[in-house]
């Protein structure tokens, strides 16, 4: 049995069908992403694991018990928003012990619990300073300190890095994840950001229109996307019909197919050994997304995007001539 099941899981927002009969299992210590646009689902079934909002059909069993109808403060869940939601009235030290004074902790076992989570997040010296004297940065650790401390059961993350600058979020990223290991946590992550999911997930479910449409480890989702949806929500796939397969290959195809940018190999000489396929094309555009370089590649009527490492000595200009070349195995169908 999972440690945790979503058994035929529905939500309605009035008419509007949220949930559409959601069946999913996470193992015990896993770090499980739920990814996927805005509007598909994510946040609302991660609310409905914490019990702030009810289903409306389904179960949701935790460790064996069915918490479907448990209030949120017995379900022994953390979670940590987007919003870092602290109290502002209160020190780091006193947002992190509030909830074990709650509980009617023991003051020195409060203590250690406080000071073991602030290490964690790396804010030691910041223990007696207000929410309004700390960046974002740090102010989303203390949120996630909140969330750890309590030592839950399941530790929830809905798009709590999403406001926070891209150097800053990387290291959130990397602490996040250490501390999930260090804790031996089983952590639900929502996020519509691929690459976060691929950098931080032992297993992601990608959420489309209420419903799973994949399900699979970071490089199976990356590499084998089972849907058209799914090739262009990760790893910016080229996805092309039939006919357009047949002009850029010369071969009939049965349906569409998903071919990502870096598996095309470019060349400024014809390509006469390896792949299956080769082809000539001219430069429409480039475009610089950090180490890599994105050429836009009319081949056959047919226009590709093909990635390759940025190195300025051998840039193409827009209007050069290139040989391409394409293996099989790269061409998934869908």
């Amino acid at each position: 049995m999972a440690y945790i099941e979503f058994k035929d899981i529905d939500k309605f927002y009035g008419k509007n069908h949220v949930l559409k009969g959601i069946n999913l299992e996470i193992e015990q210590g896993d770090f499980v992403t739920l990814l996927g646009p805005s509007g598909c689902g994510k946040s609302t079934l991660l609310r409905c694991l914490a019990g702030l909002e009810q289903t409306s059909g389904g179960q949701i069993i935790l460790d064996g018990e069915d918490i479907t109808q448990k209030d949120p403060k017995d379900r022994n869940i953390g979670m940590v928003f987007q919003q870092y939601s602290l109290f502002p009235n209160m020190t780091v030290k006193e947002n992190l012990a509030f909830g074990l004074k709650l509980q009617k902790l023991p003051a020195d076992e409060i203590e250690k619990r406080v000071k073991d989570s602030v290490e964690m997040v790396e804010l030691i010296g910041k223990e007696n300073e207000y929410p309004s004297n700390l960046s974002g940065g740090q102010q989303q650790r203390v949120a996630l300190a909140r969330g750890i401390v309590m030592r839950p059961k399941v530790l929830l993350l809905d798009e709590p890095l999403s406001a926070i600058d891209a150097k800053l979020r990387k290291s959130l990223q990397t602490s996040i994840r250490e501390i999930h290991k260090e804790l031996g946590l089983t952590s639900v992550f929502v996020t519509h950001d691929q690459d976060e999911a691929m950098v931080m997930s032992d297993v992601i479910h990608l959420f489309h229109n209420g419903i799973i449409e994949q399900s699979g480890n970071p490089v199976n989702i990356y590499t084998k996307p089972a849907t058209s949806f799914a090739a262009g929500f990760i790893g910016n796939y080229n996805i092309l019909d039939k006919k357009d397969m047949k002009q850029l290959t010369g071969k009939d195809w049965s349906g569409d197919v998903a071919i990502r940018p870096e598996t095309l190999r470019i060349s400024r000489e014809q390509i006469t050994t390896g792949e299956s396929y080769k082809m000539q094309g001219v430069i429409l555009d480039r475009v610089p997304r950090g180490n890599v370089l994105r050429y836009k590649v009319r081949t056959n009527n047919v226009d590709v995007h093909v990635d390759v490492l940025f190195r300025s000595a051998s840039m193409y200009e827009i209007g050069d001539t290139a040989f391409m070349a394409l293996a099989d195995h790269n061409c998934v169908r869908l």
